[in-house]
């Protein structure tokens, strides 16, 4: 999800996404994990958490992130192509 946490959009999957999805924070989306409220809301639906590394480090993220998140690169991006075939693009 490329949308800031403070977006309607960002609300939107948050009421669609289930506990048997995945969920991969990009662009505006790694802002959340800076918002707790945002976090604990994605940490009660169960999904998947992934945050891309390169995004994160240009928002200025680092270290410190939510242990619940995977950071991937690139690679692994393309990895999570293949294990959730249906994708739905959030921005």
């Amino acid at each position: 999800m490329s949308a800031s946490p403070a977006s309607a959009v960002f609300s939107d999957c948050l009421r669609l996404a289930g506990p048997e999805d995945g969920l991969l924070l990009l662009g505006d989306g790694v802002y959340a994990l800076c918002d707790s409220t945002a976090m604990d809301k994605l940490g009660k639906m169960g999904v998947q958490l992934y945050a891309l590394a390169d995004h994160a480090l240009a928002a200025g993220i680092g270290e410190g992130h939510e242990a619940n998140v995977q950071i991937i690169d690139m690679q692994q991006f393309v990895a999570l192509t293949e294990r959730f075939p249906r994708q739905l693009a959030w921005y």
